[in-house]
């Protein structure tokens, strides 16, 4: 059995997918796309003590309309360790400003990814999905290193290694925006009508996004350069 990175499948698409679900503008217009290659959906989202929690409410909501399962995983044990983090640590602040800006590295959540992926592999074998996926995308790869082609190769491998003889036959690890960048998957949300007003990306995670961090510049760019009106509302002009 060979399990296999996936960035763009044919005819062959899986039947169910695990898809590690943020509430995320990625992970949403992912799950819109394998709903629209008609993968049954399982979505798994993460409390890892994240500051910018309300992100689970909003994947909650999209759960609903794509009419899938939906369940919230508890890490914010495993989160209160990781105090180095922007994002689970209040103390460190959010930097404003690019991704490709050096400050970003406080946003890094050490193997976040890896982590979560794990744990979606253990719901897929229960539940018989031939599939995870998760929404990494090419903006991603110059801070986060389990972002990184690389790491999605080498973690298809080590799924396929720890898993021997569990697997559903042909089970996929899908990253099908792992050469895309946050404008091409606004464009592919919008061909399939996702509800952007309806995901999260500011890391502050206050009551509106708040413009300036390093989610929020590349979002708005992100629909400023498709000429696709942005709905979403914003602490700074």
């Amino acid at each position: 059995m060979a399990t296999t990175v996936i960035v763009h499948f044919g005819h062959r698409g899986p039947h169910h997918t695990v898809v590690v679900a943020s509430g995320g503008l990625d992970s949403t217009v992912l799950a819109y796309w394998l709903a629209a290659r008609h993968s049954r959906l399982t979505l798994v989202s993460f409390d890892y003590g994240q500051r910018h929690r309300v992100e689970l409410d909003y994947a909650t909501e999209i759960a609903r309309l794509l009419d899938s399962s939906h369940r919230v995983i508890d890490l914010t044990s495993l989160g209160a360790l990781l105090t180095g983090s922007a994002l689970t640590n209040t103390s460190v602040p959010v930097p404003d400003g690019h991704y490709t800006d050096e400050s970003l590295a406080s946003t890094v959540v050490p193997n976040r990814n890896a982590i979560m992926l794990d744990v979606a592999v253990s719901v897929a074998i229960a539940v018989h999905a031939d599939a995870v996926a998760f929404g990494a995308h090419a903006g991603d790869h110059t801070v986060y290193p389990d972002c990184r082609p690389e790491f999605v190769e080498r973690f298809a491998r080590s799924v396929e290694a720890a898993n021997e003889g569990l697997l559903t036959p042909g089970f996929q690890v899908l990253a099908p925006f792992l050469t895309l960048t946050k404008t091409d998957i606004v464009r592919v949300g919008e061909a399939l009508s996702v509800p952007f007003a309806l995901t999260w990306s500011c890391y502050r995670g206050q009551h509106v996004h708040c413009g300036r961090c390093s989610t929020c510049v590349e979002r708005r760019r992100a629909f400023r350069d498709n000429n696709i009106p942005d709905p979403t509302a914003y602490e700074t002009g």
